[in-house]
């Protein structure tokens, strides 16, 4: 009977002493899963702050690309009329407002914006004016040549210089210097008559 006994404790013994190995085995396994997924964790965590490092270089990277130009600003309004922007053509002593929106009324104030893309931006800005005397008028275009310098200063951009590249005359009716085939350039077109009003003198620059 003893015997028995002694047998049975000994059973109980082995049954705690494997039941303790085998839960330390499940333990240590566990721990090392933990420590696994905080690796992981950790490394996620550490691949997005380097990509959303690498995001925000690249964008100041962008942003320092960005052709910045020169401010400075410009009256919004003249004579009652809105003012887009303002053109100086130096070779000629000329600096007048460009008036936002065409008509017969604001020709007789200022140039103003007679087609196409706005001041400053890609595409061909079209400006008309008379040939008046007048110092804010365009009377003394034909004076200008090719390579001679002008500039177009907004609010938005800022003042960038175009370079003179064709002057030539056409019919009244000739609308071709308006197009917007500009190659995804910055181009000015400047439109006035002749003397006798009997054609049209075109003036185009691009940007340099």
């Amino acid at each position: 009977m003893k015997a028995k006994k002694k047998r049975q404790v000994v059973k109980i013994i082995i049954f705690f002493a494997l039941f303790s190995i085998i839960a330390w085995i499940i333990k240590e396994e566990i721990t090392e899963n933990k420590i696994k997924d905080k690796e992981v964790s950790m490394y996620d965590t550490q691949s997005l702050t380097s990509c959303e490092n690498q995001t925000i270089e690249e964008s100041s990277e962008i942003a320092n690309n960005i052709e910045e130009y020169p401010k400075e600003e410009i009256i919004s309004n003249y004579n009652g009329y809105d003012v887009i922007a303002k053109l100086e053509i130096p070779k000629i002593d000329l600096e007048t407002y460009v008036l936002k929106d065409y008509s017969v009324e604001a020709l007789n104030i200022s140039v103003t914006k007679f087609w196409g893309a706005d001041a400053n931006k890609i595409g061909n800005f079209c400006i008309a004016g008379h040939n008046f005397k007048n110092e804010n008028m365009f009377r003394n275009l034909k004076k200008l040549e090719i390579g001679d310098k002008l500039t177009i200063s907004d609010n938005e951009i800022g003042r960038i210089e175009y370079e003179i590249y064709e002057i030539y005359k056409v019919e009244p009716e000739d609308v071709s210097c308006l197009s917007q085939d500009t190659n995804e350039t910055r181009e000015v077109t400047l439109i006035t008559c002749t003397n006798d009003s009997k054609k049209r003198i075109i003036v185009k620059a691009r940007e340099i």
